[in-house]
């Protein structure tokens, strides 16, 4: 692909550029139709992309603490204290101290957090389908592929790296 057009031709000058061609406003666009979709399939859970995120990476890894989570997730770990405070208010989650170092917070599922999860994952599926219908099934194995490499790639440029 040709990146000269996105450049300007001058120092002083900027050129009309066409957005659509540029791959940081499409997928800017992307994120914006990812998250309406999960929000439009799992209205009734009342869960956003990043609590069910949270909530998954603390099934995934029980007492797993604060910071790692984030990390797993790609959250940084001013964002995750706000995300794990909701849950904990809604019963989802807990918070407990870790044994060798009372300034850690490990993080368990309640057992409503464990409901509220497996709740929520036939309605999180379909979202992802939805994201996905225009592509042929091999195209979506392509482009999750091709995702992947970006994201891993890429990863350190991030504000908050996640684990890949």
């Amino acid at each position: 692909m040709d990146l000269g057009h996105w450049v300007m031709k001058s120092n002083t000058t900027a050129e009309a550029v066409d957005l659509e061609s540029m791959p940081g406003h499409c997928i800017r666009r992307l994120q914006q139709i990812a998250v309406a979709v999960f929000l439009q399939e799992t209205e009734s859970h009342g869960m956003t992309p990043v609590q069910y995120s949270a909530l998954q990476g603390v099934m995934n890894a029980p007492g797993i603490d604060q910071r790692s989570l984030a990390r797993s997730i790609g959250l940084d770990t001013s964002t995750i204290g706000s995300v794990i405070d909701r849950l904990e208010v809604r019963g989802l989650v807990s918070r407990n101290a870790s044994p060798t170092d009372k300034r850690v917070r490990m993080l368990t599922l309640t057992p409503m957090g464990r409901e509220a999860l497996e709740a929520v994952i036939p309605s999180m599926l379909q979202a992802q389908e939805r994201m996905l219908d225009p592509l042929t099934k091999p195209e979506r194995a392509e482009f999750m592929r091709m995702l992947r490499i970006l994201v891993v790639a890429n990863n350190e440029l991030s504000r908050a790296p996640g684990e890949v």
